[in-house]
């Protein structure tokens, strides 16, 4: 055998990234994430707009997902929990939990509803978004220390969407803020202060979704039709460097059974 043959070469993992949806800019979340899973050369990365191409995700070593308003098929679902069941690693970022219709009629007129459509989909995830107060600064704190995704970061104050959640099932919650505005535009706002999660990981089978609700971004067309013109581009946590670390481990954290 010669001595090229002989070679071990690192495997390749492959990364099925679905971003896509309504209301943010997933142009430019699409590119960072994508950035980010180059800086390891071993990842091979196919992205998609939806959860449908099963098949892909039935191939993937890890999956990373974007998106605001799309619902996956019962099929794509029942996909999506199997493999995570069988040992897959999800990092499931900002609106993936968000399934939501504006009201016409009724005395909820001109509000948003969170329908229970897909109550597979957000058990896998462990939580459905809700509603959110206006964008606005508020203090993420470490709810545990000691795991190596928090391990060294220090409570920061950002300027995002402060997810109100209905959280589904046994989280692992890393990150969390406390909230004492409910909020607007949502038919299910009344409720909301308390503490929410803002990082968290739900546990099935063999596998593991890591959620982090963190990560809005929306820039001047992302609103149509709805609205024309966004005035501002809003980056929000992207614009700080502990959101960019959270996402490098993140994905180490995802990548982390495929190096053992």
């Amino acid at each position: 055998m010669s001595e090229a043959a002989a070679e071990t070469h690192p495997s390749r993992i492959n990364c099925v990234l679905i971003c896509g949806g309504v209301w943010h800019d997933m142009d430019f979340a699409r590119l960072e994430l994508l950035k980010l899973l180059a800086e390891d050369e071993r990842v091979r990365t196919r992205v998609f707009e939806d959860f449908e191409n099963v098949e892909a995700i039935k191939q993937a070593d890890i999956l990373i997902t974007y998106t605001c308003n799309v619902m996956p098929s019962l099929v794509a679902q029942e996909a999506l929990l199997d493999w995570v069941k069988a040992g897959g690693r999800w990092y499931a970022l900002h609106s993936t939990n968000s399934v939501l219709r504006l009201l016409s009629e009724g005395p909820n007129a001109g509000l948003f509803d969170a329908p229970r459509w897909a109550p597979l989909f957000m058990e896998t995830l462990g939580s459905q978004f809700i509603s959110h107060p206006p964008i606005a600064p508020y203090r993420v704190t470490v709810a545990d220390a000691e795991h190596e995704l928090t391990r060294g970061v220090e409570p920061f104050d950002t300027t995002d969407e402060l997810y109100h959640l209905e959280c589904h099932g046994d989280l692992h919650v890393l990150l969390e803020t406390e909230c004492s505005e409910p909020g607007t535009g949502f038919v299910e706002a009344a409720d909301a202060p308390g503490t929410h999660p803002v990082m968290y990981i739900k546990h099935h089978g063999a596998g593991a979704v890591l959620y982090n609700t963190l990560g809005h971004c929306r820039g001047h067309y992302d609103l149509q039709p709805m609205l024309d013109w966004w005035p501002s581009v809003d980056r929000c946590a992207w614009d700080l460097p502990v959101f960019y670390d959270l996402l490098r481990r993140g994905i180490g954290w995802i990548k982390a059974p495929l190096d053992a």
